[in-house]
């Protein structure tokens, strides 16, 4: 039998990752295909924290104010549209793993959201890694880049 989803699905979204005053180097995108029944996430940075786990999120507004003491605070909470507990919420990602070089690339799976459920919400990466436990959203620290989901 041959299989009837493609590999390669084509990204029907797109976030263009930008770091806050603190992290200008940080540029990146977030990618989103229609798989299955749920939306592959592809995510490729560059200039992130070397050698660690990162917090990575779907916030529920599609606003990334870089300013501040409290960079990206504009994007809100994580995208949780059952209002289920952390890690449950529909955008809780898996952490980020950057290198030595502070490159991260990472694909996903996941069936909590289509790629047109996340369009005008934002990506948001963390300082630290989500604890997959603290509510209600892991304790994963600053919100160190953000990017805001677009049609493509």
């Amino acid at each position: 039998m041959e299989d009837q989803i493609s590999p390669f699905p084509r990204p029907v979204a797109r976030a263009a990752l930008r770091g806050d005053v603190s992290h200008p180097q940080i540029v990146g995108e977030v990618l989103f295909s229609p798989y299955g029944q749920g939306t592959l996430v592809v995510v490729r940075a560059l200039g992130l924290p070397p050698s660690q786990f990162l917090g990575l999120h779907i916030h529920e507004n599609g606003v990334c104010d870089p300013g501040g003491d409290t960079a990206f605070s504009s994007a809100g909470g994580h995208y949780n549209p059952q209002s289920l507990p952390h890690p449950s919420h529909a955008g809780d990602l898996p952490p980020l793993l950057t290198s030595a070089g502070g490159v991260a690339m990472e694909a996903v799976y996941t069936d909590r959201f289509r790629p047109a459920d996340v369009i005008g919400r934002a990506v948001v990466v963390h300082g630290m890694p989500d604890d997959l436990h603290t509510q209600p959203a892991g304790d994963s620290g600053a919100r160190i880049a953000c990017g805001v989901v677009e049609a493509v």
